[in-house]
């Protein structure tokens, strides 16, 4: 069966770091983004990585905090944040299939989809 699982999400303060994992199941990913979606907010992509060669996107808004990397092994995709904002509260998904990463963004096109993991920001 074909599946992403989320985890690592949780209730962190503001200022701390935290890694998020999506593990494949399944399938090896080629292609890995990350979105986050908040209460009454669209979805917004934050991150991209392809870990055959370790090319990786992150959006303007997060591009200074939010790190991506892979292990193998483990079929596992990692997004750590650091310095977390209250603003970074928002359930957080990853997704697999292709994409292309330029200077300019992500183009994507992914196939499966993670469930997501909640992730809480307190003062």
């Amino acid at each position: 069966e074909v599946q992403l699982v989320e985890s690592g999400g949780g209730l962190v303060q503001a200022g701390e770091s935290l890694r998020l994992s999506c593990t494949a199941s399944g399938f090896t990913p080629e292609a890995i983004g990350w979105f986050r979606q908040a209460p009454g907010k669209e979805r917004e992509g934050v991150s991209c990585l392809s870990p055959s060669d370790g090319s990786s996107w992150h959006a303007d808004s997060v591009k200074d905090r939010f790190t991506t990397s892979s292990d193998d092994a483990k079929n596992t995709v990692y997004l750590f944040i650091r310095n977390l904002k209250p603003e970074d509260a928002a359930v957080y998904t990853c997704a697999a299939g292709r994409h292309t990463i330029s200077g300019t963004g992500c183009s994507y096109h992914y196939k499966y989809w993670g469930q997501g993991t909640q992730v809480t920001v307190s003062l």
